[in-house]
Formats: structure tokens, sequence, C-alpha cells
């Protein structure tokens, strides 16, 4: 009886999700294009790579 409940719900669950089918739908961002993905990832990255050497920049210059 409980083991039918949440079969029941586990097939709704699934059918109600609004992604489409197919690999990258349910990603927030569009992997269509592989240069905006390049550049946005070159982006995202880099900044957290680049912001410990421009805090240390900043206070070596800020004497």
């Amino acid at each position: 009886m409980l083991g039918q409940a949440v079969r029941r719900f586990t097939t709704s669950a699934v059918r109600s999700s609004h992604y489409g089918e197919g690999p990258g739908n349910n990603l927030p961002f569009s992997v269509q294009n592989k240069w905006r993905l390049l550049a946005g990832m070159v982006l995202f990255f880099g900044s957290g790579f680049a912001f410990p050497f421009v805090v240390v920049r900043h206070h070596i210059l800020k004497k």
C-alpha cells in the first residue's frame, strides 16, 4: 500500500518537472555556443584566480 503511494508520487514528480529532455537542458546556463561558454568560464574562474593577486598588489601600493 505505502509502496504504491510512493511510486505514484515519484512518477508524477518526474512528469511534472519543467526541464526538457537531453544533456544540458537542466543547467542554469546555455551550453549550445561553446565560445560563449568558454568566455563565461574564463571570466568566472579567472576572476576568482586573479582576486588574491589584485588584493596583494593593492596592499603593496597602498603604503
